[in-house]
């Protein structure tokens, strides 16, 4: 996936989560981890998780969901799966 796909998807978690937990957006990088960085609990990360699905048409399972531990691991995650034009 280009650079400029995996900035628009960085910035959609990060415009996401930010407003979600009520944190700076420049406090969510790819190294913040959700639940120890962020306070996130399992409602904010199953929120986010719909998020991602709905925008880009892809589907985490449980296990996946279960792996994703750093922003940047959703990234990652996403722009693995999102077909490329």
């Amino acid at each position: 996936m280009a650079a400029m796909e995996r900035d628009e998807v960085m910035k959609l978690v990060r415009d996401h989560l930010s407003t979600e937990l009520e944190v700076a957006p420049e406090r969510i990088q790819p190294d913040t981890r959700f639940r120890e960085d962020l306070d996130a609990d399992s409602l904010d990360l199953y929120e986010l998780v719909m998020e991602l699905e709905d925008r880009y048409g892809i589907r985490v399972s449980e296990e996946e969901a279960a792996q994703i531990e750093t922003v940047g691991d959703a990234v990652d995650f996403v722009t693995a799966r999102v077909p490329t034009a």
